[in-house]
């Protein structure tokens, strides 16, 4: 029986149409059993117990496969583990994302075997993509609305986070229209507090954003935090939507089925997908974690127009390889069609990385500041102004001297950076 049933367990190649290809990186005394105990468990039942209505029928169409050789696993204490779920076990349009991470990454991750897990990766067949719409508007849309065909994308950040009253946010975003950003995001700190109440600053702080950018013959994308339990969270999109806003800031947090799930509704209104506090699941010093690659990929197939990627230099730096994957994820062609998601690079940002994040990255991103735009010397016009001239030296003449004052004083207090 054991042989039988190994011969369903294991295989070196599935029709990849017909699962989905989970990665692993899996740590144990007992690699053959961990492995397993997942691909069992996190499939048709108990690892170590066999019964008798467990057909080949139920085991050809359910089981999970180990992509490898049994022998291949035995005598590793640490291990890249391929497995394929079959499609069979879902409903592809109503059990969705939190089904799929609840079978990648449930109960299984609890037994002994496992002294730790890290999902790495998920090849997603096209018939479960097909039940996603991808960013609503995308990069190129976006590009055009603000005038940024040939350069990076420049996002504001408001500072401080929370505190500030409606006419003292409205001032700092006047000043980063003023500056030349593209895109503005509250800070996902900024709920609805009693002294700056989202309804009343979002409908003010929006229309002076917009009559600014209007001066600009360019449109500013103003995204405010939304975050919030489920159904207050829908009253304040519909809010955004009667107000004809242009963008919304998500964390983490709310899930990923919830992008899908606003997506649905087709409202011609951008998203912000923020990543603050992923580290709590990405980060590879875990026991247990799912890496950004999956998050990402589930991100804008999801519909989030822009993402907070990662970042080069800055205080919460990435790894080349690991930027240039994402990237990838984010803007690369794919057979459905998805538009691009912008992906934005924050933490630390700052005109003397400008040339280096370009050089190694291309323009297909946005490079997104607050504090160094609010704590230019000269303030947050001048902040936001520094950002444009550093792009100005990269991709146009070289400007006079005297254009390049505010630059200049960013660069005299937050150095640059080259390779």
């Amino acid at each position: 029986m054991k042989k039988e049933f190994d011969n369903f367990l294991f295989n070196s190649t599935v029709n990849k149409d017909k699962y989905f290809i989970a990665k692993y990186l899996i740590k144990s005394n007992n690699m053959l059993k961990a492995a397993k105990g997942v691909a069992i468990g996190q499939s048709i039942g108990n690892p170590d117990v066999r019964l008798d209505n467990e057909t080949a029928e139920l085991l050809e169409n359910h089981l999970s496969i180990i992509l490898d050789h049994p022998d291949n696993l035995k005598n590793k204490k640490e291990a890249t583990v391929r497995i394929a779920f079959p499609i069979k076990n879902f409903d592809l349009e109503q059990d969705g994302i939190t089904q799929l991470i609840c079978t990648f990454m449930g109960g299984q991750m609890d037994i002994e075997e496992i002294l730790g897990c890290r999902l790495l990766d998920v090849e997603f067949p096209n018939i479960f993509l097909k039940n996603f719409k991808g960013p609503k508007i995308g990069l190129d849309e976006i590009r055009k609305r603000t005038n940024s065909v040939k350069r990076p994308l420049l996002g504001g950040i408001v500072k401080p986070k929370t505190g500030l009253d409606i006419e003292t946010l409205k001032d700092v975003c006047i000043k980063m229209v003023k500056g030349g950003v593209d895109f503005i995001k509250e800070d996902e700190i900024l709920g609805n507090p009693s002294c700056c109440p989202f309804e009343e600053r979002v409908r003010i702080v929006n229309d002076v954003v917009q009559n600014e950018a209007s001066k600009l013959n360019k449109e500013v994308f103003y995204a405010p935090c939304v975050n919030s339990d489920l159904p207050y969270l829908i009253k304040r999109i519909e809010f955004l939507v009667k107000n004809k806003m242009k963008a919304y800031h998500l964390n983490i947090w709310t899930g990923l089925q919830t992008y899908k799930y606003l997506r649905s509704f087709d409202f011609d209104i951008a998203m912000f997908y923020q990543k603050s506090g992923d580290r709590v699941i990405t980060d590879k010093n875990n026991v247990y974690s799912i890496s950004w690659n999956v998050l990402l990929k589930l991100a804008r197939i999801s519909g989030a127009d822009f993402i907070h990627a990662g970042m080069w230099g800055g205080y919460l730096s990435d790894t080349k390889e690991d930027l240039t994957n994402w990237l990838s994820i984010l803007t690369s062609k794919n057979d459905l069609g998805f538009k691009k998601t912008v992906p934005s690079f924050s933490c630390g940002s700052h005109p003397g990385l400008v040339q280096t994040t370009v050089k190694n990255f291309g323009i297909d991103i946005m490079m997104s500041l607050g504090g160094s735009m609010h704590g230019h010397p000269s303030g947050t016009v001048s902040g936001a102004k520094a950002m444009r001239q550093a792009f100005d030296l990269l991709f146009q003449k070289s400007p006079n001297n005297s254009d390049l004052k505010e630059y200049n004083e960013a660069i005299e207090k937050w150095g640059f950076i080259d390779d």
